[in-house]
């Protein structure tokens, strides 16, 4: 059984069996009694599903954030471990240490200009991209040090570049979008029946109502927006940038 048809009959359930209560409690209900001795039940319920779904944009807008910050520090931890990398292959022959810095130049070059939009055009890092930073890998394990000091410097190294590796996989896991479509579902769902229930209330075409109905259906359109401009980390206008490459490796710029 798929989730949807899983979530249609919860959601059928629970209107039916509310709908049931409600008609049976109405038969029982003299024809002597006086509704407007009990109080209007109407706006009580706009109320509480304003107050749920304002909860549940809260949450989705806290997600979509948690995950653009985490794509964000991906790029940093791997653009610091690559600096790492670079920095302590000092100790190295000339010719080691520039076959290094030099691979790492490449790698970095290609995830500025060419893998970034990759990434906000597929939602997947490339291949090629892949295989540079295997060359840096290389680079830095198959040299076998000769002396104390290259000794010392040799697990560290080959730690920075199996770390810049793990934060290049969480680079690419963050590609994707955040918000599973179950949840747009849900989140447009409410917002259609949140500024509908507008229209239920006893709104008239006066300025100040009529202003207020217009400023809250803006403002429920620019939060969907905002979680729909945060769902993508890499991709629409409050993204995760390539900065940390950049001010590590001026030159990739």
């Amino acid at each position: 059984m798929s989730e949807w048809l899983v979530l249609t009959i919860a959601m059928a359930a629970a209107c039916a069996v509310v709908l049931t209560i409600v008609v049976i409690n109405n038969r029982r209900i003299g024809e002597d009694d006086d509704p407007s001795e009990t109080p209007d039940v109407l706006e009580y319920m706009t109320m509480m599903i304003g107050v749920i779904y304002a909860i549940v944009l809260g949450l989705a807008i806290a997600g979509v954030w948690e995950g653009r910050g985490a794509a964000q520090e991906s790029v940093r931890l791997e653009a610091q471990a690559l600096h790492e990398v670079s920095t302590r292959a000092e100790v190295y022959p000339a010719d080691v240490r520039t076959r290094i810095r030099n691979d790492i130049d490449a790698y970095v070059s290609h995830v500025v200009h060419t893998e970034w939009q990759h990434m906000v055009d597929h939602s997947e890092v490339t291949e090629k991209g892949d295989d540079l930073l295997a060359r840096v890998r290389q680079d830095v394990t198959l040299y076998a040090p000769k002396t104390d000091l290259e000794g010392q410097a040799y697990q560290p190294l080959v730690d920075q570049v199996a770390a810049a590796d793990d934060a290049r996989d969480q680079r690419a896991q963050n590609t994707e979008a955040t918000m599973p479509p179950i949840v747009w579902f849900g989140l447009i769902t409410g917002a259609l029946i949140t500024v509908g229930l507008i229209f239920t209330l006893q709104i008239r075409r006066t300025p100040r109502e009529l202003l207020l109905a217009g400023l809250f259906s803006v403002m429920i359109a620019f939060l969907l927006f905002l979680i729909w401009d945060l769902d993508a980390p890499f991709g629409h206008g409050i993204a995760a940038t390539p900065d940390p490459f950049v001010n590590r490796f001026p030159g990739a710029e």
